[in-house]
């Protein structure tokens, strides 16, 4: 009887939904077709709250109501028309004008490519400032999401001058990346607090850790540690539960303070970050609205690679 290494499969699965999420033309090409696309809307519906602003904040009322405290992010990324980032920047200030007739405490998150940055790093820049502007009365932060490694030099050049600024904005910092630990550096001298994510792209190992690793949890842990031995605002993001309780070992000291909170994704982790509030830590959930959802769905199902069964389900519900 032929044997089948499920392993190396399934890693091989992995792979190529990272690259399907980086392929444009095939991201266009299921996005405009349409028998295609009401069955990725069904794949989508298990990871985002819906497309909408209203669809966003009735989650944002659920993560609450099981006492979380919240962050909105518009998804979307790679825009190449200014046309479009102007139209997407203005979608995320009616988010913010809608999350403060709301009264919901909601921090505000997005990609800098969704708003411009790769069609010019002025552009992205300048609409993020305006994004800034407006959520600076929330109260809460304004939250730069994470994108492949090509960008972290824009990314990071970007909210040096924001942080200048509005010393609300926080950053999202991958600890897949060799270059990390230097990065920290750089933005613990700011104002914003750090999210620090693994990181879902696809990276060579010159430049990331391999996924599943050791190397990579060791890398989490000792910047997570850095994060709260330094006192700076931190989010520790991730849906590992086995790594959530080795951070809480090694650091008894710091990780209950309230610079720190566990944040997890809607949809994903739920009982554990239920779990966490509940034994007395602070915890927020992301809730994921839009419809340019390619990139981070296909990500969010590489990561844990039995999602595929997940999505063949959703798609012939």
């Amino acid at each position: 009887m032929a044997t089948f290494d499920t392993t190396n499969t399934a890693a091989d699965a992995a792979n190529n939904l990272r690259a399907w999420a980086l392929d444009e033309e095939l991201k266009t090409s299921v996005m405009e077709n349409p028998v295609l696309l009401p069955i990725a809307n069904k794949i989508a519906r298990r990871y985002i709250a819906g497309e909408t602003i209203d669809d966003a904040l009735a989650a944002a009322q659920e993560s609450m109501a099981r006492r979380h405290t919240v962050s909105i992010e518009y998804t979307g990324e790679s825009v190449r028309d200014p046309a479009v980032a102007e139209a997407e920047t203005l979608v995320l200030l009616q988010l913010v004008d809608a999350i403060a007739a709301s009264g919901i405490p909601s921090t505000v998150s997005f990609d800098l490519s969704h708003v411009g940055s790769v069609i010019d790093p002025a552009l992205g820049l300048t609409n993020a400032r305006r994004i800034a502007a407006a959520t600076a009365d929330l109260g809460t932060a304004m939250m730069i999401s994470a994108e492949g490694s090509a960008r972290t030099d824009l990314i990071l050049d970007t909210y040096e001058k924001l942080s200048a600024e509005y010393p609300h904005v926080g950053i999202t910092l991958q600890a897949r990346l060799h270059r990390t630990p230097k990065d920290l550096e750089r933005v613990l001298s700011l104002p914003g607090a750090v999210r620090l994510v693994k990181g879902a792209f696809m990276e060579p190992e010159s430049i990331a850790y391999p996924r599943g690793s050791e190397q990579l949890e060791q890398a989490y842990l000792e910047l997570v540690k850095t994060l709260l031995d330094s006192g700076h605002p931190t989010s520790i993001a991730t849906h590992d539960a086995e790594l959530v309780e080795k951070i809480r070992k090694s650091n008894p000291g710091t990780h209950t303070s309230p610079n720190c909170e566990f944040e997890m994704l809607i949809g994903l982790g739920t009982q554990t970050l239920d779990r966490l509030h509940d034994e007395g830590l602070n915890t927020r959930e992301y809730v994921i609205f839009g419809n340019e959802w390619w990139l981070y769905v296909l990500n969010r199902i590489a990561e844990e690679p039995h999602r595929v069964f997940h999505a063949i389900t959703d798609a012939g519900s």
